[in-house]
This record gives C-alpha cells, sequence and structure tokens, in this order.
C-alpha cells in the first residue's frame, strides 16, 4: 500500500497536473488529494466518456492528464478512446480501479468486468500495468508510461487493485452555487435556416484567434466545406464529446475564446456535460447547439430534441446566459452577445434539416487538424 502523494507528487513533477474522470472507492485517496492541491485542477466528469473529451481539451491546450475511472465505467470510454484518441494520437494517463478482480469478493455487478477488463484493455491497444502498491515501485511506473506515450501519443494505463492507496480525508471547500440563468428568445418561424447559412453566420462573427470545436456529422464538414483554419477541430468520432473538449481547451487557456458548434443529437448524448461546464463555469466558452432535431448524416432519423428545450436546460444547468433563435438575425444578436459577455454562454438555435448534395469531407487528417489547433493555442493573440 502507497501514500497517495507518492504517486502524485512524483506525477506532478513529470508534469501531470490536470486530472478528470469519475470516482470508485477504490479512488477515493487520489481525488480527496487531487481536489485539495492547489498545484493541480480536478475536473469531476458526468460519465468516463466525458471525462476522455475532457482531458482531449486539456491536452490541446498543452496539459499532460489522468483520466481515472471504475473499470465498470471504462466501458464508457471505449467510443471516445478508440475514435478520438486513437486517431488524433491523444496521450493520457488512465488509471482504472479492478472491481471483481478474480479472487476479489465484490458486488455482482462487477463480476464480468472484472475477468475482462485486462482483455479490454489489449482489445483497445492500450498498453497497461498494474498499479505500484509500493512507494519504490512508483517512479519506474511512471517513466514506462512517459516512454510510452511520449514515443507513440497514445494512452497508457495503470490497473488497481483493492487497498493499493491508503485513505486520504477530503477537505470540503465550498461549491458553487446554483445561478440559474434568464432565458431570452424563443421559437418564431416554422421556415428554418439552413444549417450551413447558420455555421457561415457564426464563423463570420468569430476573431481570428477564436478556437471552434465542431462536433461529428454534417456540422464538422460544413465547416471544413466553408474554409479550414488551424483553430478549427473537427470532432470525427466520439460523438457528444464536443462540448467536454471544449471545457478541456478553455479551463487551460482562460484567455483564449472556445466556440463549440454542437449538434442535437450529440448534445443530447452526453447531456451531463452541460452540468459540469455549469459548475466549472469558463468564462470564454460558447455553446452553440445547432438543432435540427434529426440525426442527419444517417438518414435523418428524428432525435427527441423536438421536446427537450435545450437553452431552460442550460440555464438549469448555471451558464451565465441562454438563448434561443430560429432565424438569422436572431443568430446574430445572440452571438454577437455572448461574444462579448463573461460565460460559459449557450445557444439553442433551431436549423432545418439538409445539406449540399457534394458535401465534403475534411482533407486533413485528424493528427494534422490537432496539430494545427495546438499550435493556433500557442501562438500569440
Amino acid at each position: 500500500m502507497i501514500q497517495a502523494a507518492d504517486f502524485v507528487e512524483p506525477a506532478l513533477a513529470r508534469g501531470y497536473r490536470f486530472w478528470t474522470g469519475v470516482p470508485c472507492s477504490f479512488l477515493t485517496p487520489f481525488i480527496n488529494y487531487v481536489i485539495s492541491d492547489p498545484k493541480l485542477s480536478y475536473v469531476g466528469a458526468a460519465s468516463e466518456g466525458e471525462a476522455v473529451g475532457v482531458a482531449f481539451g486539456a491536452h490541446l491546450a498543452g496539459a499532460k492528464t489522468v483520466v481515472i475511472c471504475q473499470n465498470s465505467g471504462l466501458g464508457n470510454t471505449v467510443n471516445p478512446l478508440t475514435s478520438l484518441n486513437f486517431p488524433f494520437k491523444v496521450p493520457t494517463l488512465l488509471i482504472t480501479t479492478h472491481r471483481g478482480a478474480p479472487g476479489l469478493k465484490d458486488e455482482p455487478q462487477h463480476e464480468l468486468m472484472g475477468q475482462i477488463t485486462g482483455e479490454l484493455l489489449d482489445a483497445m491497444r492500450i498498453p497497461w500495468k498494474v498499479f505500484p502498491d509500493r512507494a519504490e515501485d512508483v517512479a519506474a511506473a511512471l517513466d514506462e508510461a512517459d516512454r510510452y506515450m511520449a514515443e507513440k501519443s497514445l494512452p497508457y494505463a495503470l490497473l488497481m487493485k483493492k487497498g493499493a492507496v491508503a485513505p486520504f480525508p477530503l477537505k470540503a471547500s465550498a461549491a458553487p452555487a446554483a445561478r440559474a440563468a434568464a432565458v431570452s428568445g424563443s421559437f418564431s418561424t416554422a421556415k428554418r435556416l439552413p444549417r450551413l447559412e447558420a455555421i457561415k453566420l457564426v464563423a463570420g462573427l468569430l476573431r481570428k484567434d477564436d478556437l471552434v470545436v465542431a462536433t461529428t456529422g454534417k456540422i464538422g464538414r460544413e465547416l471544413h466545406d466553408l474554409g479550414h483554419r488551424p483553430g478549427q477541430l473537427y470532432v470525427v468520432g466520439g460523438m457528444g464529446c464536443a462540448s467536454a473538449i471544449g471545457l478541456g481547451a478553455a479551463l487551460n487557456r482562460p484567455e483564449r475564446r472556445v466556440v463549440v458548434l454542437d449538434g442535437d443529437g450529440a448534445a443530447l448524448m452526453k447531456l451531463g456535460a452541460l452540468g459540469t461546464i455549469g459548475h466549472y463555469r469558463p468564462a470564454n466558452l460558447v455553446h452553440v447547439v445547432l438543432d435540427n432535431e434529426a440525426h442527419e448524416s444517417t438518414g435523418a432519423q428524428a432525435t427527441c430534441s423536438s421536446t427537450v428545450d435545450f437553452a431552460a436546460v442550460a440555464a438549469a444547468c448555471s451558464y451565465a446566459s441562454a438563448r434561443r433563435a430560429d432565424t438569422s438575425e436572431a443568430l446574430t444578436a445572440a452571438v454577437k452577445t455572448a461574444l462579448t459577455e463573461k460565460g460559459p454562454s449557450f445557444i439553442h438555435m433551431k436549423v432545418g434539416v439538409g445539406s449540399a448534395a457534394e458535401l465534403g469531407r475534411p482533407t486533413v487528417t485528424p493528427l494534422q487538424v490537432k496539430e494545427q489547433f495546438i499550435e493556433c493555442l500557442k501562438a500569440p493573440i
């Protein structure tokens, strides 16, 4: 058994300052230690997949990241780890617990995952070792993880057994108070603006140094067709993670404005991210949901967004502002205001279904997009 400091402090010395994840009782000492140390940042995510997205965004902003989760929640990370971290070449140190490990008496829901955790990591081509339970083994474990991630730019995992880390008390701190924003605007017309026109309008109002994270499907493709630039990230995989990526980038580069172009299906998939964003309150984040009430990329099957008031949800989640729009005039006014206020700001824009018959796809690879985005972030404003 080690103390939390036996691992966290050597990790910090190697640059691991940004932690995110979802709790497990095996991880309690780590979480308690990290959130009590002002030298470290911890984002408690609503889901494990969201945490991978947050760490992705933090990586873009130059942070070395740690994602922590229970192995039962490891299943929630499969999509972003395989469809985001792999093609974009994004490393993160993944610490997952080993609930239901062979020979360990545990709850029935952990039995199968306990048997296959290592196989699941192997299937995702994520190398892993058992988490060190002796202080003298920590440096070697971190050095091996660092070497692999530096060479491959891919995640590396440590599998933590029960009792590997000694208890560490929680130092309670005051939580941010809820601040439900007033929702402004309404949906006034049945004739909706084409999504491409809405994207063009938003992009035309941004500064050259603003960063844009565009969700999966046709939103990212249309943004690219309007003209690629280094500050645009097309989230080709990990549906639902665009807002989490934007959050991770915004928290780690508060002097840069981050605009997330989300879709209704994607926003619904990880709706908990709105709660995380509202809680951590990045003042430099603008979150736009372009809602056509359809999964258009797969044939325009209806989403459930016709009965979801995204702006009201964002307001209830403590965004600084929340607006509705469904015309070019209303969207222009909403974006102009959002770009001058302290966020996070939310805009729910109703758009029409439909896109160009010959809609293209990004001609730059995910790795090129990532590298260009990082260089854009490094550039002086």
